[in-house]
């Protein structure tokens, strides 16, 4: 039993992305469910899907993107917040990645948000990860 289901869907997606994998399998949940989405409008991933696996639990299934040149689209992708160190910014204080290359995703009172979008709200929240 993972502890940080966040960390486990990030840590599945870089090593799929090491391997140059097309895709990746985990167990589903609303929170990765989200995460996902926010990664595929980002264009970090083709697409995804939830499938029944085994004993009725759902499955998320990730279709990783790659460049012309076989490389992954995600160089990097890291878990800012954990458990045992929550980590929380204001709508002033959320960082930038790469000046604006990359996206900090942000779990706000309005939902997953990317650090442009949190920004635009006016929202701030609980800094889950960073994508470049």
């Amino acid at each position: 039993m993972h502890t940080d289901p966040i960390a486990d869907l990030l840590t599945r997606i870089r090593n799929a992305c090491l391997a140059g994998l097309p895709l990746v399998e985990m167990p589903a949940s609303k929170l990765k469910l989200e995460l996902v989405k926010v990664l595929q409008h980002e264009g970090y991933i083709k697409s995804f899907e939830l499938r029944e696996g085994q004993a009725g639990h759902q499955t998320l299934r990730v279709i990783l993107k790659y460049d012309v040149e076989g490389l992954p689209v995600i160089r990097e992708i890291r878990r800012i917040s954990r458990p045992g160190l929550r980590r929380y910014a204001g709508v002033d204080n959320i960082p930038r990645v790469l000046s604006g290359a990359g996206v900090t995703i942000v779990s706000t009172s309005k939902g997953l948000l990317t650090d442009r979008q949190a920004r635009k709200e006016g929202v701030g929240g609980e800094l889950l990860c960073q994508v470049s």
